[in-house]
C-alpha cells in the first residue's frame, strides 16, 4: 500500500513539473499579457455591444495557443543561447528537461489548433493574421536577433498584431481605409489600427529598457538588440524618448476616430507623458536603475491605457 502511495505521489509530482515546464515553454506570463491586449481590442470593436463570455474564453484560449506556439519555437531554436544566459538557463529546452523535438511537436499542434479556432469561431481574416504573427515571430524575428538590431523593429510587428487580431476577430475588417458598419452608423477602421499603433510604439522603450538591464546576458549570447553597437548609450536613450513621444499623438487617435471619449484621452495622455519623463530620466542618468524604471513603467502603462479605453468606449 505504501509503495502505491509513493508511486502515485511521484507521478503527481512529475505531472506538476511537466505542467510547470510547459508554462515556461509558452512563457505563460508574457503570453497572458499579449492575449490580454487581444481580448481588450476585441471588446473595443464598435460592433461588440454585449459581453459574450464564450467568445472571450475562446479568443483567450486560441490566443494562448498561437502565442505559446511561437514562444515554444523560439525556445527550441535558441536552446543553446538560452543555456548560456542566467535569466533563461532554467527554461525546459535549454536545461535539457525537454527535447527540442517535443517543443516543436507542441508548437505545431498548438499553432494549428489556435489558428483553426480563430477561423472556426471568428473569421478567416483573424486566422490569417494569427498565422502571420506566429510565422513572423518564430521564423523571422527569432533568427534575426543575432544578426542585426533591426530585429526589435521586426519583433514589434507580431508583438502588436494581437491588438489588430482582436479587432479583426470582431469586425472582420482589415484595411485601414475601410469602415466598420454598425447598424446605420460607421467608424473608420483606422481606429483598430490606432490600437495596433499604441502597442507597436510601446514596445520600443519597453524592450530597450529590458535589453539595457540584461545587456551582459544578451551580449554573452550574441544577441544584437540595442540600437547602438556599443551597448547602452545616449543613442539608445534618445531612441526610447523618441518612441515615447510618438506614442502621444497615436494615443489620441482612438478619441479622434470616435471610438472612445475624453476621459480616456486624458488618462492616455498622462500615461504617455509619464513614459516620456521616464525615458528622459534614463537619458540623464544613464544607469540600470533608470532603465529598470522605464521597464516597470511600461508594464503598468499598457493595462492602464487599454482598460481606460475600454471603460470609456463610445456606443455606436
Amino acid at each position: 500500500m505504501a509503495e502505491r502511495i509513493d508511486t502515485a505521489s511521484s507521478a503527481s509530482y512529475h505531472a506538476a513539473d511537466k505542467v510547470k515546464d510547459y508554462m515556461l515553454l509558452t512563457k505563460f506570463t508574457l503570453s497572458f499579457t499579449v492575449v490580454f491586449s487581444c481580448v481588450i481590442c476585441y471588446l473595443l470593436a464598435p460592433n461588440i455591444v454585449e459581453f459574450s463570455w464564450f467568445n472571450i474564453i475562446i479568443l483567450f484560449i486560441a490566443g494562448m495557443l498561437v502565442t505559446g506556439s511561437a514562444n515554444a519555437i523560439n525556445q527550441a531554436v535558441e536552446k543553446d543561447t538560452d543555456a548560456v544566459m542566467k535569466r533563461t538557463a532554467k527554461r525546459p529546452v535549454a536545461s535539457g528537461r525537454m527535447s527540442a523535438s517535443e517543443a516543436y511537436t507542441f508548437a505545431a499542434i498548438a499553432g494549428i489548433v489556435g489558428v483553426g479556432m480563430m477561423y472556426y469561431f471568428f473569421n478567416l481574416s483573424s486566422a490569417l493574421l494569427s498565422a502571420f504573427s506566429l510565422f513572423l515571430y518564430a521564423f523571422i524575428y527569432t533568427p534575426l536577433k543575432k544578426i542585426n538590431s533591426i530585429a526589435v523593429l521586426v519583433g514589434a510587428l507580431p508583438g502588436a498584431l494581437p491588438c489588430l487580431i482582436g479587432w479583426v476577430a470582431a469586425t472582420n475588417v482589415i484595411s485601414p481605409f475601410d469602415k466598420v458598419i454598425v447598424g446605420n452608423e460607421s467608424i473608420s477602421n483606422m481606429a483598430g489600427w490606432a490600437l495596433f499603433g499604441i502597442q507597436f510604439l510601446w514596445q520600443f522603450p519597453h524592450f530597450w529598457a529590458i535589453a539595457w538591464v540584461a545587456h551582459s546576458d544578451y551580449s554573452k549570447a550574441g544577441f544584437k538588440l540595442l540600437p547602438a553597437d556599443k551597448g547602452p548609450t545616449k543613442f539608445t536613450a534618445v531612441q526610447a524618448i523618441m518612441y515615447s513621444v510618438l506614442m502621444i499623438p497615436v494615443g489620441m487617435l482612438s478619441y479622434y476616430y470616435g471610438l472612445t471619449g475624453r476621459i480616456s484621452l486624458w488618462i492616455v495622455l498622462a500615461c504617455n507623458l509619464f513614459m516620456v519623463v521616464q525615458s528622459v530620466r534614463l537619458y540623464i542618468k544613464m544607469d540600470v536603475p533608470s532603465a529598470r524604471r522605464v521597464m516597470f513603467s511600461s508594464y503598468i502603462y499598457l493595462p492602464v491605457v487599454l482598460l481606460s479605453l475600454l471603460a470609456d468606449k463610445h456606443p455606436i
